[in-house]
Formats: C-alpha cells, sequence, structure tokens
C-alpha cells in the first residue's frame, strides 16, 4: 500500500469512550488522528495539517433502530464523499447491543447500503484489552487495563448484567441474528494461525457463498497483522472497505501500516504531570468505576453526588447544581481533587430512585436509560463548564460509555486530540471547545469497565500505593 494523501481511513465510534480508544490506537501506531464529535466538513479537516485518520464520537449505543438508520445513513455518506479507503463502525470490544438499543444489525445494514462493499469483516477481538473471540464466541478479562479473570461474555460478571444490553449470548453470530437477517461466516482461530493465505481463501469462500458479513476471530495480538493484510485489499477509493468491531480493527490495520511505511516508525509521548485542580466527572454504574472511586477517596479524593432528584423535572436543577459546585470549589480551594458522580456501582440507591422518577413521569422502560444518561450528562457538564469558569482547572476526568457522548456535547468540545498514553483504551487528549472556558483542557474519557483501581490516583498525577 503506497503512501496517500490523508485522511484515508475514518471510523464512527457508537459512543465517546469507545472512540477515544480507537482513537489512541491510531495514534500509536503513527497515524495523525483526529477526534470530532460530528462529521467534519473541509474546511474543519484543514486546520489540522497532515491528519491520516478522523474519528467520529457517535451516540448511537444509545439509540433505537429508527433513530440509528437516521443518524448513519447521514454520517456514513459524509464519510464517503470524504473519499476514504476504510470506514469503520467502531463498537465496543463487549459488543453489547439488542434488537432495541444501539443495534449492530442496523449498522451492518445501512453501512452495506450507503457502501455497497464486497466484505463487512467483523473484527471484535482486541488482545490487548483483554478482549478475545474463539471459534465466533466473545471472552472478557473483567476489566480493562486490570488483572481480572477472563469470562464467556454471557457469564461475564458485569457485562452479562449490563442495565441496558445485557450480554445473555458469547456466540456473536447468535447474538447478532437477532439483530439483522444478514448471514455471517466465520474465520476461526485455526485457520487465523495458518497464516495470510489460509485466511483470504476461507474469507473468499464466504463471499463465494454469498455470505459478505464475514467474523474473525483473534487470540493474540499477532493473529491481527495478518487478518489486516487480507482485509486492507478490499478497500479502494471508488469501493471503501465497510468494517464493523472493537478497536482491534484499529490495532490490526495500525500495526500492517506501519509495516508499509505509511505510519511513523516510533512516537515519543510525553510523561504525565502532576496537576494542581482535578475533576472527575462519573455517570458510570459500573463495579470498576465504583472500586476506583473508592480507592481515590482513600487517598485523597474528595466526593460529591449527584442526588436521584436530578431526572425529575419537577425539581430546581439549579439549586440541585449550585449545591454540588459549592461543595466541589470548596473540596478544590483546600486542595483536594473531586470525583462528581451519580452512582457508586450497581446498587446504588439511587439507581432505582432514578428509575422510578422516570417510571412515574411517564417514561416507557426502554426510555428510562437514555433518559437518564441525557439528564446526566447535561447536567455533568454543565457543572463542569461552571467550575472551568470560576478555577484554574487542570484536567478533566469523565467515567461512563453511555455519557461521556452527552458530556462532551455539554461541554461544547468539537475535537480532541491525543496528547500521551494513559490507560489502555482511555488516552489523555486535549480537547477543542471554540469560545468555552474548556478550549484546550487536558481531558480524559473512560469506559465504565476501564482501568485498575488507581485510576483517578494516577490521573492526578500521583504515584498509586
Amino acid at each position: 500500500m503506497d503512501a496517500m494523501q490523508a485522511p484515508f481511513f475514518a471510523y464512527y465510534g457508537d459512543d465517546f469512550t469507545g472512540s477515544t480508544d480507537a482513537l489512541e490506537c491510531l495514534n500509536q501506531a503513527g497515524l495523525k488522528t483526529v477526534l470530532f464529535i460530528d462529521v467534519p466538513n473541509v474546511e474543519q479537516l484543514a486546520r489540522y495539517p497532515g491528519i491520516q485518520a478522523i474519528g467520529v464520537a457517535g451516540m448511537t449505543r444509545t439509540m433505537d433502530p429508527v433513530a440509528m438508520g437516521n443518524e448513519l445513513s447521514q454520517a456514513f455518506a459524509a464519510l464517503k464523499a470524504l473519499g476514504v479507503r476504510h470506514v469503520h463502525y467502531k463498537v465496543c470490544s463487549t459488543f453489547d447491543s439488542s434488537p432495541q438499543i444501539g443495534s449492530i444489525g442496523t449498522a451492518a445494514e445501512v453501512g452495506i447500503s450507503v457502501f455497497n462493499p464486497r466484505l463487512v469483516p467483523l473484527l471484535v477481538a482486541a488482545p490487548p484489552l483483554g478482549r478475545f473471540c474463539l471459534f465466533g464466541n466473545l471472552f472478557a478479562k473483567m476489566g480493562i487495563g486490570s488483572r481480572g479473570d477472563i469470562y464467556r461474555l454471557d457469564r461475564h460478571p458485569a457485562i452479562s448484567y449490563h442495565p441496558v444490553t445485557p450480554m445473555q449470548e458469547a456466540d456473536l453470530r447468535l447474538h447478532l441474528s437477532k439483530q439483522t437477517e444478514l448471514p455471517i461466516g466465520l474465520v476461526d482461530i485455526l485457520s487465523v494461525h495458518q497464516g495470510v493465505e489460509e485466511i483470504r481463501i476461507k474469507t473468499q469462500a464466504c463471499l463465494d457463498l454469498g455470505i459478505p458479513m464475514v467474523l474473525f476471530d483473534a487470540l493474540h495480538l499477532s493473529d491481527l497483522m495478518p487478518i489486516a493484510e487480507v482485509l486492507d485489499a478490499y478497500g479502494t477509493l471508488e469501493k471503501p472497505l465497510f468494517s464493523i468491531g472493537s478497536s482491534g480493527v484499529e490495532m490490526a490495520f495500525g500495526m500492517y501500516w506501519k509495516t508499509r511505511g505509511v505510519a511513523k516508525q516510533t512516537v515519543d509521548w510525553p510523561a504525565l504531570n502532576r496537576v494542581g485542580k482535578l475533576l472527575v466527572l462519573s455517570g458510570s454504574c459500573s463495579p470498576v468505576t465504583a472500586k476506583q472511586i473508592e480507592y481515590a477517596l482513600l487517598h485523597g479524593f474528595r466526593a460529591v453526588a449527584v442526588p436521584a432528584s436530578a431526572v425529575d423535572p419537577a425539581a430546581d436543577l439549579q439549586t440541585l447544581m449550585r449545591s454540588c459546585i459549592e461543595q466541589t470549589l470548596a473540596f478544590m480551594e483546600a486542595g483536594f481533587p473531586v470525583i462528581l458522580h451519580t452512582s457508586l456501582g450497581q446498587e446504588d440507591e439511587r439507581i432505582a430512585e432514578t428509575r422510578e422518577l422516570l417510571r412515574q413521569k411517564g417514561y416507557a422502560e426502554t426510555e428510562i436509560s437514555a433518559q437518564t444518561a441525557r439528564i446526566h450528562g447535561q447536567v455533568l457538564g454543565e457543572i463542569a463548564r461552571y467550575i472551568a469558569r470560576t478555577t484554574d482547572l487542570g484536567r478533566l476526568g469523565v467515567a461512563g460509555g453511555d455519557t461521556s457522548s452527552l458530556i462532551a456535547r455539554a461541554l461544547g468540545i468539537e475535537a480532541v486530540e491525543m496528547i500521551a498514553p494513559f490507560s489502555p483504551g482511555a488516552p489523555l487528549c486535549r480537547a477543542f471547545a471554540p469560545n468555552t472556558p474548556l478550549d484546550g483542557i487536558e481531558i480524559n474519557f473512560k469506559g465504565g469497565q476501564v482501568g485498575d483501581e488507581h485510576y483517578f490516583i494516577k490521573l492526578w498525577g500521583a504515584n498509586a500505593s
């Protein structure tokens, strides 16, 4: 593959934290990448000279199929118009989705209608993140960037109990068959381990049978390189390759393109410095994040709890936010980093209280989680903007896959660039938020499952003990 005029690769992330995960993989591979909130136009791209890849941080993970169809039809068409060779629909590495919410099947159907690709690869495994696919079944480590145990997806202590899209089937072909009637082929781990030629033969065999969507197994990071070599040949300017999967897609192509001279061979990143004032906004209900908050509180942090009444239209939201702001600023002025949170794990009473408040307001069960994320994202974002105007905030952390996209929009962010690696799947970035007090701030977005218990201590820039 010859060097090409950038950008030649684009991805659309189904949430913000997943999008920063892909951003990290591409930048680590030596590809200059910028993540945008919306599909950029030519003028916006011109602000980033030398750009090779772009990402778009979407919110389709929490949308119903109709809303997804409308959103993705426009986004995919806009990406196609940019003239890229590859378009990746980036999903969570745990593939959490359902026929009603975040349907990956819907994304596949829209992508096929827009790009008319010969092949739609599914590459979900991301071994460095503890995600492994064997004979079509997905396995996941408990947490990302931790030493957690590995579980089959339908038996995972957190993912199988996700409040919106609990994973009850580990075979991704069976899981996806509930979302689309498109047939799905498989290139299994034994074929992958035989190398490029066998992968190519098995892939073509699926296409010959009229099966354009093909799932690729992977157990080790080294499994991704031969897969990428086969897939890269299917992407052209006239007919881009449309793929679906985790950041394993970016890992695979990043490694392959480095061997082809497209990406930098080495990338130097600055060390993470300690900041004076750190604010963490957590909309996560993951037990992993709960443990991280608990550990941080034992090591110098202070917490401010957002009450369940924040979702009640009858509540005095301005008074509620003012109280949170006053507590946060008081802790910060006393020298403490602060975590503003909406729950402390799945057993937090506020989760049940929030759901009951929204039921009383007439929201259907299928609407409650999305409405909760929307309100929490707006509240946390507005609080952060006020604090950034009031004090010299040094760094901002955002936790929670479902709320991060909404928080980013509430913060007025247009795009982010990676500053340095921090935790696998969650790099430290710089935010571009024109005409806001957060323009240029260091920011870190993490999904609920990301990181070990020291996460927020290290984000502050302190040594974990």
